[in-house]
């Protein structure tokens, strides 16, 4: 599998937002929430996804500001890619309010060279979404003068698996776990389009012992990983000195057996998997982070999600429990990690 070379596109930036890309203000929080905060981890999970599953990975836009479709076109015409996927996320309207157009949307252009793989590409990947998420779907269509889709020698799908001016979608776009989910799932498109086997995430058996003089697509997976987590180091395949470094770093921060080494225990902390440990004031690690995105995306506020347990976040918690039909206790335990967890949900439209 190692032979196939896939790439992966965000649509529009941050630092600065791409002007106009957003929800409606978000109540509760009084911010919007912009479409690139769900487009580039719903990428970064994708590439992820594709690394565990053999592929070789090319991240057109790595950096946090948009581009032109002109400069990201020449950058993938130059790496001769298997093929390319672009996450975006759609919206309906003047964008000021929220309506009800809703659902997952995929689409190719009849004018790219590969058309007839573009769309079978779209098809594949749409099926899976619409099959193993909770949304609704909307099709796969072709769209007309759209520059990546229709000017790179590679198939090329675009993946909109929402909208931003639907409220229900629009919180969606925050949530680790939806984005996670998409990211998946398109990967068990390019799977299926590809007649390739797909290993799920979940299931820690498929994560090799990782050590000093490692080398492969999982060290580029751990190595991306610990990377997202603000850990530096090169992303080169190879398990040196400064990933081991990193290893054990990430391993301090998140009180675990600091060896430097990546087994169970390391890669289900890396992935965020669960069991998920209790959590309350005072608590520092990745799993906090997670409980930060979960909270915010269903619009309790959290302030920054920063991996510490503080007042805010403790605030944002004991809100959640009380509106849930929980002990409002402020302590993250079983109850209400089954029921931050859930994907979608959290506080309604203010009528």
């Amino acid at each position: 599998m190692a032979t196939y070379y896939i790439g992966a596109n965000d649509e529009h930036g941050q630092n600065p937002f791409t002007a106009g890309k957003r929800t409606p203000v978000m109540p509760y929080l009084n911010v919007p929430f912009y479409e690139n905060q769900f487009n580039r981890p719903a990428k970064i999970k994708f590439l992820q996804a594709c690394l565990r599953n053999g592929y070789s990975v090319y991240d057109v836009k790595p950096e946090l500001n948009d581009l032109s479709v002109a400069r990201r076109v020449s950058r993938i015409n130059s790496q001769r890619l298997t093929l390319l996927v672009t996450f975006g996320y759609n919206a309906f309207g003047s964008g000021n309010s929220f309506n009800s157009a809703r659902g997952i949307s995929v689409f190719y252009s009849a004018q790219n060279p590969r058309q007839s793989d573009s769309r079978a590409l779209a098809e594949e990947i749409y099926e899976q979404l619409v099959n193993n998420t909770q949304q609704s779907g909307r099709g796969v269509s072709a769209l007309a003068d759209v520059g990546v889709l229709q000017s790179v020698n590679c198939p090329s799908a675009l993946a909109e698996p929402g909208y931003m001016t639907n409220f229900a979608e629009a919180k969606l776009m925050l949530d680790p776990d939806y984005q996670t989910e998409v990211a998946e799932e398109t990967c068990r498109g390019v799977c299926m389009y590809l007649a390739q086997n797909y290993l799920p995430r979940n299931n820690l058996s498929v994560y090799p012992v990782l050590r000093t003089g490692s080398q492969g697509n999982f060290v580029y997976l751990a190595q991306y990983l610990l990377t997202q987590y603000g850990y530096s180091l090169a992303v080169d395949g190879v398990f040196g000195a400064n990933t081991a470094n990193a290893v054990t770093a990430f391993q301090n921060a998140n009180l675990l057996q600091a060896d430097g080494i990546i087994g169970q225990n390391t890669w289900r902390t890396l992935l965020v998997l669960p069991p998920r440990p209790t959590l309350r004031t005072g608590s520092r690690n990745v799993y906090v982070t997670y409980l930060q995105q979960k909270l915010t995306s269903k619009l309790y506020p959290t302030g920054n999600a920063d991996g510490i347990f503080g007042s805010a976040t403790q605030n944002a918690v004991r809100e959640f429990q009380s509106e849930n039909g929980l002990t409002a206790d402020g302590i993250v335990g079983p109850l209400t990690w089954e029921a931050v967890s859930q994907i979608g949900g959290g506080r309604p439209l203010p009528q």
